[in-house]
């Protein structure tokens, strides 16, 4: 679980960190936009790419920037923490390692919108998920090593949401690098 599911599923009312939260937990009001410096910069445009997988990664990602390994860790928690960067790891295909990737939307009323986001998060399942200004104005992507689990957990969404999840499985793939210019 990362690290910023733990903290939601710390904040949330219930024993059960997967349950529908009665408010809104972790949310910040609305703040002005954060300042980045140049290191800040860098760092988001440098990452988007890859990330060094060995023994000290933190350190040779470091070097690259010309910062020392504790500066790096604490500019990434610093982002984080301001809400610049929602998670920091790495994006697995899970296909590929023979589990599925299963694109999700629901429809939700703005009263209620923010308490389902903060329980749809809170799934380890889930893999990332955006709002947009449509009918399904949440869309999400579920992960998992089986289509079953997959399908188990939208299906418990639906049940403690009372909404219902609308599937769009992968018939091919394609791939779009995005990167975002910081």
């Amino acid at each position: 679980m990362s690290r910023i599911r733990k903290q939601r599923a710390a904040q949330s009312a219930s024993t059960d960190p997967r349950a529908m939260p009665d408010r809104v937990a972790g949310l910040r009001a609305p703040a002005q936009e954060p300042v980045l410096d140049e290191i800040d910069r860098r760092l988001i445009n440098a990452f988007q790419g890859g990330f060094p997988i060995c023994e000290r990664p933190f350190q040779v990602a470091a070097e690259t920037l010309g910062l020392d390994e504790e500066t790096l860790i604490a500019r990434i928690d610093a982002l984080l923490k301001a809400g610049v960067l929602t998670r920091f790891g790495p994006l697995f295909n899970a296909d590929r390692m023979g589990g599925v990737n299963v694109l999700a939307a629901m429809s939700l009323p703005p009263a209620k919108f923010e308490n389902i986001v903060e329980f749809v998060n809170l799934q380890p399942e889930i893999a990332h998920n955006y709002q947009r200004e449509h009918a399904l104005n949440l869309w999400f992507v579920g992960a998992a090593e089986t289509p079953e689990k997959v399908e188990a957990t939208f299906a418990y969404i639906e049940s403690v949401s009372g909404f219902p999840i609308y599937r769009f499985p992968k018939e091919r793939e394609f791939f779009v690098e995005l990167k975002l210019e910081a």
